[in-house]
């Protein structure tokens, strides 16, 4: 059984292990495999979710996920309390189960067929991906009635942000929520933050010659309940990290682009 944990414990860190340790005590034939996210950084969380989720997968895979930021409430928080563990079953079959906080669940929210609260404390441990979440996610793997609880209300998960920085890639590539509008070749200028950089638009990545940027549909999507691709711009720079040459951005960074025939001061 395949089990991804997304999480932002940091790369490499015990933390990893140790989860993937417990998600065996109750699941013995868990093959885990860990995909780590800066931390808090619940939009990069959710686009991972999806990416791994949407995509063909093994027979009774799942995303076990853990980013908690606990900023539901900036009140004391008792008992370590922190965002409730939920559930949701995509249409092929991959079953996710992670905390429900920020942009988490935000790019599977409208495909899953069932989005539930898993019946588990919200409190009771400082590491609750290892203490708590575990057990309560072996029962769910092996379809426990007990282990899950009501309904997700699925308006109170918020809407993917568009046009944001949403993960980046080992090689500095900038996976985006945006989505490709302008005809391939068209020059554009790219702001993010204080940085404003031209790129060409493309049809592919490696649509530029050696040291250029583009922005282009890149490897990142998946197929939607309706039959449609939804399919996400990604900034690329050959021969080089976009992530570096525009001011290493954190995730959720607001992008503009435009056309860059209007120039700085508009047509």
């Amino acid at each position: 059984m395949l089990v991804h944990i997304v999480a932002d414990y940091g790369q490499g860190d015990l933390a990893f292990a140790e989860v993937a340790q417990r998600i065996k005590l109750y699941l013995p034939d868990a093959e885990p495999v860990a995909t780590p996210v800066p931390a808090f950084a619940t939009l990069a969380t959710g686009f991972c979710v999806a990416q791994l989720g949407l995509n063909d997968a093994p027979a009774g895979t799942i995303v076990y996920h853990n980013v908690a930021p606990r900023r539901d409430d900036s009140g004391e928080r008792p008992d370590n309390e922190g965002e409730r563990l939920a559930y949701a079953r995509l249409p092929n079959g991959v079953r996710v189960i992670g905390v429900n906080a920020g942009h988490t669940f935000s790019f599977v929210r409208d495909a899953a067929e069932e989005l539930r609260w898993a019946a588990v404390p919200a409190a009771g441990s400082q590491f609750r991906s290892r203490d708590l979440f575990p057990q309560a996610a072996a029962h769910i793997a092996l379809g426990r009635p007990d282990a899950l609880a009501d309904e997700v209300d699925r308006s109170s998960v918020p809407d993917v942000p568009m046009a944001r920085v949403a993960y980046v890639d080992g090689y500095g590539n900038l996976k985006t929520t945006l989505r490709a509008e302008m005809s391939s070749g068209t020059a554009v200028r790219v702001r993010i933050g204080d940085l404003e950089v031209g790129a060409t638009a493309s049809d592919g990545t490696f649509a530029v010659p050696a040291g250029e940027l583009s922005l282009a549909p890149g490897s990142s999507g998946w197929m939607l309940p309706d039959g449609s691709e939804e399919r996400w711009v990604e900034l690329f720079l050959r021969g080089g990290s976009a992530w570096e040459a525009l001011g290493r951005p954190d995730i959720g960074a607001p992008i503009e682009v435009r056309s860059d025939a209007q120039g700085p001061d508009g047509p």
